[in-house]
Parts: C-alpha cells; structure tokens; sequence
C-alpha cells in the first residue's frame, strides 16, 4: 500500500464531475469482463435535472487524489424517500470505485463524517444510486459479464469494503437459464393447474400501448414488492425515466402480463442485453458505436428479466413458474440463447426455487454492505 496520503474533496465543478464520470472507464480498463456503460446515460443518472431520484434524496459526489491524481470516487446518497418508508436512519453509498485500500478508507472516512453530520446511524451500499436502479458488490461470478443495468466491480473490492469496517446485510443472486432448456414436467404441470384454477391468461406487453403498460407495470411492480427488504417504491417520474430509456431496445417477446378478467395480477419483464453492443467500445457516443446501436439485433442474443412480480393476493398459487413458461415459449427458437434472472433477494424463495426448478443456474452473487456509525 502506498504511504502517500490521498485527499478527498467534493465535487464541485465541471472538471470534478468530468472525472467522476470517466474515472471507472480508467479503473476498469484492463478488466476483459468490465462493460463501459453510456458515459452519456451515466451523466444523466447523476443530473438531478434528468434524474428524479434527486426530488427525494440529497446525492453529494466526492473524488479521492493522489499526486494530482483521481484514485477513487464515492456518492454519498441520503434518500429521504428509504427512511420514511421503512422508518430507517440509514445513509446509503454508491458508484464506489478505488484503486487501493488507502484511497478506500479516505472515501469511506469522509462519506461516514457526512451520514453523522446529518444524524445517521448506518451507512449501507453500493446502491447506484438505489435499488431500482444498479445495486450491489459482485463477490462470485467474476469470469462473468454484466448484463444491463447490472455491475461489475475488481475483485479486490469486498476486501476493500471489508476492510474499512463493513459487513453484509444481504446477498442479491443472479440466475442464468439456457432457452434451449426443455421446461421441467413439474413445472409444465403446475402452470397448467394455475391456469385452469384461477383463469389465468398471459400475454405480452405491447409497445403500441406502451403508456398504459407502463403504469399498470408500476401498478404491478409496487404491489408486488411493497414488503420486499429494503424496497423503496419508485415514484411515476422515476418509473417513467427507466421505461423510457429502455423503451427503444424493447422486445416485445421478453415481457409477459398475467390477467384475471383483464386484471393485471403478475408481470414479468425482460430487456435485450445491451451490455453485448456496448462490449469493447469507450462508452462515447461514436459514430461506431451508433452504427453497432442501429444493428444490435445482429449482436444481442441474450437478455435480462430486471422486473418479475406477483400481487400479494395471488402469491402461493405458482404465478411465478407460470410466467417463466411463457417466456420460455416466447423466446425459444429465437435469436435470444439465455436469459439471466437477476436480482433476487437470497431469501426470496418464490422466485430461488421455481428458477432453479425450470433449469436455471444460479451464477453470479452481488452483495448489500452495512456499517453503524
């Protein structure tokens, strides 16, 4: 470890932000499994003028140097939203990246004096910059790939985080199932019961009505998870923001609807992996890259289920396999080989044991870190 002292200041003008944005680009570089995200979308993730998370927290944005250097970042989020839902007194961290464990311990040292400042109790992360966005620590699958919106991180960071005192809270599973995977007789068998049982039909989203979709997904999405560890639901412009942006690389096919007499009681939602177009680019905007963009059906063949829910009402009927068999149907025979489940809470067993039962492989495991102050 080096003995030089590294500092630590806020981000406070065009230049900070500008390196904040492009320090993983550099971090990263040398990681063959590391995706370099939109620099452009990851700006607008941290503007408040096109974030809506920003209505509801306090983000403060903060750069460690050394020798004039950039050697680590760290946001410092303190969502009001979180703590009033779940009567919590917790600060959360996010988009940490460091090239040492000293450079760890100054950004950890200078968020934790902020959550203090402010009466917190706890400092938990990485949330990016919350659940419903990018959460958590890869700790297995590093000779994997991120698929969207999930991250990727060296594999020296949890002993970094560990070392400056932080523990695990949860553990977050990422499943990967092979479309090609003949469904598993009970589960054929199960979804049928449901169907004939409850009436159930299931379809897919359309795009023609795509605002409608929208909001009876959201609908779907916070009923579903209001009891959820953790789980802040999301407000209308922030639901939106997400739709929106992925609504250009929505596939029909990937997403699949449950209805009782045309009420939607389960949705299940996957997007084309536009981590596969966004492999070995710099994250700019080229010309290149656009071109790689407007081609992507050429070069995606995997996508991600980042949305799967079933109202209360209806849990321990076997909704979750049924919609999983509908996906299986729409997607098999196409150009999508796999598909990742991901995340699921470590304890959710509605959603652990019917992905494992349709043939899914638990293969990559991301963890939720929390420290008292």
């Amino acid at each position: 470890m080096t003995s030089e002292r590294s500092t630590v200041d806020r981000v406070a003008s065009r230049r900070d932000f500008r390196e904040f944005i492009d320090y993983p680009y550099t971090r990263n570089a040398t990681d063959p499994h590391w995706i370099p995200p939109l620099r452009m979308g990851e700006r607008e993730r941290l503007s408040p003028k096109h974030n809506p998370f920003f209505d509801h927290a306090e983000v403060e944005l903060f750069l460690a140097r050394r020798g004039g250097q950039v050697v680590g970042r760290i946001a410092a989020i303190d969502d009001h939203l979180h703590n009033e839902v779940h009567n919590d007194n917790v600060l959360m961290f996010g988009f940490f990246e460091a090239a040492d464990e000293q450079a760890t311990t100054a950004l950890f040292d200078t968020v934790e004096r902020w959550g203090r400042d402010r009466g917190r109790a706890h400092v938990r992360g990485p949330m990016n910059p919350s659940l419903n966005e990018s959460a958590g620590l890869l700790i297995e699958g590093f000779d994997t790939e991120p698929m969207v919106l999930m991250p990727r991180n060296p594999a020296e960071y949890p002993r970094f985080i560990e070392g400056a005192g932080y523990r695990k809270i949860k553990d977050l599973f990422a499943w990967i199932y092979m479309t090609d995977t003949p469904p598993h007789p009970i589960g054929e068998r199960l979804a049928k019961r449901v169907q004939e049982r409850l009436g159930v039909t299931v379809r897919p989203l359309s795009l023609k009505e795509f605002k409608r979709e929208v909001a009876w997904l959201r609908e779907v999405y916070c009923g579903a998870w209001e009891k959820n560890w953790g789980f802040t639901p999301p407000t209308h412009r922030e639901f939106e923001r997400v739709a929106r942006e992925l609504k250009p690389i929505f596939d029909e096919r990937g997403a699949v609807c449950a209805e009782i007499n045309g009420k939607p009681i389960g949705c299940l939602v996957a997007v084309p992996d536009i981590n596969q177009v966004l492999k070995g680019t710099t994250g700019r905007l080229t010309p290149s890259l656009i071109l790689r963009l407007l081609t992507r059906k050429r070069i995606i063949d995997q996508g991600r289920i980042l949305l799967m829910g079933v109202l209360p009402e209806y849990r321990g009927f076997g909704l979750a396999p049924l919609m999983m068999l509908q996906l299986h149907r729409q997607t098999v025979g196409t150009e999508y080989r796999r598909v990742e489940f991901s995340w699921i809470l470590e304890d959710n067993r509605d959603i652990n044991q019917p992905a494992e039962m349709i043939g899914a492989k638990k293969y990559q495991i991301y963890r939720i870190y929390q420290k008292s102050l």
